[in-house]
């Protein structure tokens, strides 16, 4: 993962968002909406923290921040990503907007990789194949085979949409996705739950396009492999965010 990283430096060009009519400096930004993804904070406790070195900056004007910024540098990431594995791992979770249950598709692949994320009112067929064809778009690739729990549903848009494709269908090989909301449950809760499911769509697509970037699978990396790794993935975001070569935050 290390090499596939540093390979992801070179050879690419950088775009970087625009900062302009924006009082604060992009390291600034780019920090606050880092804390945002990256840990359990809440709004209120990012600009205590912010206070705490001398910075004065509003909750609102941070929120404003991670509904601006977010995206774009969770855009960025994916392009920097190398390609998704051949093996896709497909699984869906109950979700609570304003009391009302929605279901979020997800998939990764076989190295941990976040892939793409839908809300969706249902788990019939229309709502797998709308997932599949989605999946398909965003990475620009056909796997060589899936895995999925034993919803009837997976079945019929496999079928449909994906039939060359070897499906695995099995409760217990699908440890991976089972896994994957843990991060996507804290957040849930330390936010005290979604408002909107567009909104609710907006963050976890840039919640989980950032948080995964810096949650590389720390179990199976030495500390010294393990710390490489972070530098590089500090790297990447200082140049997505257009902070490489600026001063740092004091």
């Amino acid at each position: 993962m290390i090499i596939r990283l540093a390979e992801s430096l070179e050879g690419l060009s950088v775009v970087t968002p625009s900062y302009r009519g924006f009082r604060f400096p992009p390291e600034v930004i780019s920090h606050c909406v880092w804390l945002y993804h990256r840990f359990n904070l809440s709004l209120r406790d990012i600009e205590e923290l912010m206070l705490e070195r001398g910075i004065e900056v509003s909750h609102e004007t941070v929120h404003q921040w991670t509904r601006r910024f977010g995206p774009a540098y969770a855009a960025a990431l994916r392009r920097r990503r190398p390609g998704p594995g051949d093996k896709w791992h497909l699984d869906e979770v109950f979700v609570k907007i304003n009391g009302v249950q929605r279901h979020l598709w997800r998939a990764v692949d076989q190295d941990g990789t976040v892939l793409d994320i839908l809300l969706q009112n249902r788990r019939d067929e229309a709502a797998a194949r709308r997932f599949f064809r989605k999946l398909m778009k965003k990475t620009r690739s056909v796997p060589r085979v899936i895995v999925t729990d034993r919803l009837r549903s997976y079945g019929a848009a496999h079928r449909t949409v994906m039939p060359t494709v070897e499906h695995r269908s099995h409760k217990g090989l699908n440890n991976r996705a089972e896994n994957s909301p843990q991060p996507t449950r804290q957040r849930e809760r330390a936010m005290k739950g979604f408002r909107s499911v567009g909104g609710a769509q907006r963050f976890l697509a840039a919640f989980r396009g950032i948080s995964s970037h810096f949650r590389p699978r720390r179990h199976l990396l030495a500390a010294p492999n393990y710390r490489a790794e972070m530098i590089l993935r500090f790297v990447i975001w200082d140049q997505i965010t257009g902070v490489a070569g600026l001063p740092a935050i004091a």
